[in-house]
């Protein structure tokens, strides 16, 4: 059976300190403000934090399911597409996502950067 995007929320939400928002107009989940993972535009692609190394590795042995566009050649996500992929593959997948999400810094939300930097926090003073 397909996995659809409720799949991916559920699989997603059952994971330890993972958030759901949004991230450049669509769907996300996020682990201390840091993206693991977003619907892609097309709605039948989800955008996954990875390893240059997993990537490829994944492309070369399910071209079918993993791929990448030119946008993506210089930063380590992979696109998957939802009706090829089995849900047991998505759920590691994610799962090494938000491990890797977990070893960054956690990311200020967009309205505290806002609020910061009306205060002046992060310009160059003269």
């Amino acid at each position: 059976m397909p996995v659809t995007f409720k799949d991916v929320r559920k699989i997603a939400l059952s994971l330890e300190h993972v958030e759901e928002g949004t991230s450049y107009g669509t769907a996300a989940f996020k682990i201390g403000g840091n993206l693991i993972a977003r619907l892609k535009e097309d709605g039948q692609s989800l955008v996954v934090g990875t390893t240059f190394e997993e990537r490829e590795e994944m492309m070369a042995a399910e071209p079918e399911t993993y791929y990448i566009t030119d946008h993506y050649l210089k930063y380590p996500w992979v696109l998957v597409r939802l009706p090829h992929v089995h849900s047991d593959a998505l759920r590691d997948l994610l799962k090494r996502a938000s491990r890797l999400a977990s070893q960054k810094p956690r990311r200020a939300s967009a309205s505290r950067r806002a609020k910061a930097s009306r205060r002046g926090f992060g310009r160059e003073r003269s």
